[in-house]
């Protein structure tokens, strides 16, 4: 029997159809090679050169896999060079590209052009202005095409160049399930890849998809990010260009000030000038940032192969964006805080409270002349009557104090955040006000400013889809806030206020301030008031607690919010000593102790709050054998809190003294401590007044 041919399925075919099934997003792109194989043998101005770059990764291969399925489906003839697979010269390229300058139907498309990138000159004069007409060339490649391109009128109209960037959120999520990743995954995946396509991929093949996998979140394996840092960095000149790409990656944005300051010795020009080139760098108003997935990569790679090196950099990084955020003046000083704030992006706490972004939908402005009414109908529209008379008063009188956020687009007014600094004489103000007046409360109750020192009211008004959770306007006045902190002299207290929330007391003790018991209701709407005062932890000393928190996030035996110190009286101060005596052997108490986080313990070589006051408690009690005259003070209270005998009883017959000779000489003892620590944290702030709470200094 004769043989019949059938055709025969190639795997090609299933590879296609698999590729389709998995292909997302890239509507436009697609979109625009459709209207250029439309238009090509019929329109005089149409497109024929598609120059389309971008970072490694991003998918330009997959897109000219698509295009060329475009193509044949329009009868078109499809050419593909891959400049891997070729040598980089015109000889080369002619050999392999010359049947696409006989035939008008030729698609070509030109892949991994990077890799033929001195051929570029030759392409655009040479080559490329031989096609047919009705020909197309589609060069992808990671680098930005020549300058010379755009001023060469030959190519206007005639070149398209296309920056092919990540996947939105809801295509990188698109392709999330078609490579069959759970759901629930989705976030944690995303929050590492971006819309950064291999990245997505090569996480959904190693993230768990089985059935019933209960893991709440997922975290990219070393091998994944080994993987990436191998296709989008590649080889690096030496190991000094290595840390100018981990410095890169750390900080939000790169200077060669950044550079010179964390690689001493080195050619910060030359370095930068090299960081600058690489096409996954890009150019910002404040200085090189890299693609976001580079970024995660490399920030996590050096985590895990060098934790001491990883914490060096950043230190080195940390000390440099202080200095400039401390020194930042008018538009300067936003962005140098948010360059310091980005420094606690990767510890697994902030990021629940910050965006980390701005989209552009909204900006921070000053109040301008005709902003009253707007400002005050925002206030009674999000919050009440009272609350618009209250911004109209202050408007009136402190109009410096306001700052607003915008619509990008209309100019709108979406919030208010207000920044009150107010002096003793400005207390009289206070009637118009209940927040102020119950900062002036709180602050009479402690310690009120003296002359030269002011209090500070920091609060926003926003609108609903602003109000609740991380949002730009509470990046604003979040940063906006840091700044206050950080640059206002003479400041005593700080009073942030916010609506009553649970969702916001933890970020605010972890930025030290301390929520005050009472809750102040205005338009019948409660509000939390959190204090800090910046004599007692100035601002040195509240960023070296910042320091400490950047890497790891907030200890737990961190104290809670409320227990922190605020400034006391000497009252106060005595009873926080006694408890302090009373528990040197129990850490947590110890740590919720407003003392162990006050200015006595600024010093201290260990960061455990417990360890800390628990040695200056002990140097303190010994000190005491240093005055013969408090020889006797010394051996009770040694006796009752160092040695732990169990009953007054006990202690005093060990040191054969009657039980009152020794009551006596432990309520000394114990005063005497007192007086050296009062006496040792005034010494830390010579600023404050010589009588706290009407008590005067030993």
């Amino acid at each position: 029997m004769p043989s019949q041919d059938w055709p025969v399925p190639r795997l090609s075919s299933r590879l296609r159809a698999s590729a389709a099934r998995g292909f997302v997003g890239r509507a436009s792109e697609l979109s625009l090679f459709r209207s250029f194989i439309r238009n090509s043998s019929g329109s005089s101005d149409a497109y024929r050169v598609l120059y389309l770059h971008g970072v490694g990764g991003v998918g330009k291969t997959t897109l000219l896999r698509r295009y060329e399925d475009e193509a044949w489906a329009a009868g078109r003839r499809v050419m593909r060079i891959d400049c891997r697979t070729i040598a980089a010269s015109p000889a080369a390229f002619l050999a392999h590209a010359a049947p696409a300058l006989r035939d008008p139907r030729t698609v070509l498309l030109i892949d991994t052009f990077e890799r033929c990138q001195g051929l570029e000159a030759w392409l655009r004069d040479e080559f490329l202005p031989q096609l047919p007409e009705g020909a197309l060339a589609v060069l992808a490649g990671r680098r930005k095409p020549d300058p010379m391109w755009q001023a060469d009128p030959r190519w206007r109209g005639t070149l398209k160049v296309v920056d092919l960037r990540d996947l939105s959120g809801e295509e990188a999520s698109a392709l999330l399930t078609a490579q069959g990743v759970p759901p629930s995954l989705h976030p944690s995946v995303v929050a590492f890849a971006g819309g950064h396509p291999l990245a997505l991929c090569l996480a959904a093949t190693v993230a768990d998809g089985r059935p019933g996998a209960a893991a709440p979140s997922w975290e990219p394996a070393h091998d994944v990010v080994g993987t990436l840092l191998a296709q989008l960095v590649g080889d690096v000149p030496s190991a000094v260009h290595r840390s100018v790409l981990e410095i890169c990656a750390h900080a939000l944005f790169t200077t060669e000030g950044l550079l010179r300051a964390a690689l001493p010795g080195h050619d910060s020009g030359a370095l930068f000038a090299w960081l600058r080139e690489l096409p996954f760098v890009e150019a910002g108003p404040f200085g090189l940032f890299p693609h976001d997935v580079v970024r995660e990569a490399l920030d996590a790679d050096l985590r895990w192969r060098d934790p001491e090196g990883y914490r060096d950099m950043h230190h080195r990084v940390r000390q440099h964006l202080v200095d400039r955020a401390r020194e930042a003046e008018g538009p300067h000083v936003l962005p140098a805080i948010s360059a310091l704030t980005h420094l606690h992006r990767r510890n697994g706490f902030l990021s629940r409270y910050l965006t980390w972004r701005n989209d552009g939908e909204i900006y921070e402005d000053g109040v301008r002349p005709d902003d009253t009414s707007a400002v005050t109908e925002l206030a009674r529209a999000c919050a009440g009557q009272e609350t618009a008379a209250i911004m109209e008063f202050w408007l009136r009188r402190r109009r410096e104090a306001f700052r607003v956020c915008r619509r990008s687009d209309t100019g709108e007014l979406v919030a208010v955040l207000t920044f009150l600094r107010l002096a003793p004489e400005d207390e009289e103000e206070n009637a118009a006000d209940p927040v102020a007046a119950a900062a002036w409360n709180d602050a009479r109750s402690t310690a009120p400013p003296r002359p030269r020192e002011h209090l500070l009211i920091a609060r926003v008004i926003t609108r609903q889809e602003f109000s609740t959770g991380a949002s730009p306007v509470m990046d604003f006045f979040l940063h906006r806030m840091v700044s206050e902190f950080i640059h206002v002299r003479g400041l005593a207290r700080s009073y942030v206020v916010l609506p009553e929330n649970a969702f916001w007391e933890p970020l605010m003790g972890y930025i030290d301030q301390h929520l005050l018991p009472t809750r102040e209701c205005v338009d019948n709407r409660s509000y939390s008031v959190f204090a800090h005062d910046w004599r007692l932890v100035p601002a040195e000393r509240w960023l070296d607690f910042s320091r400490k928190v950047e890497i790891s996030g907030p200890r737990r035996n961190r104290p809670k919010p409320g227990n922190a110190p605020a400034m006391m009286s000497r009252p106060e101060f005595d009873g926080h000593i006694r408890r302090a005596l009373q528990s040197l052997n129990r850490a947590d108490d110890l740590s919720a102790n407003p003392l162990a986080r006050s200015e006595l313990v600024r010093d201290a070589a260990t960061d455990d709050p417990a360890e800390a006051l628990r040695t200056i408690m002990t140097h303190t009690i010994h000190s005491l054998r240093e005055d013969p005259q408090a020889m006797k003070l010394h051996r009770a209270v040694e006796m009752t809190f160092l040695r732990g005998a169990p009953t007054r009883e006990t202690a005093a017959e060990r040191l054969g003294l009657p039980l009152s000779t020794y009551r006596r000489h432990l309520t000394a003892g114990v005063q005497r401590v007192g007086d050296l620590l009062w006496h040792r944290l005034h010494q830390k702030r010579p600023d404050i007044n010589d009588a706290v709470g009407g008590q005067p200094h030993p």
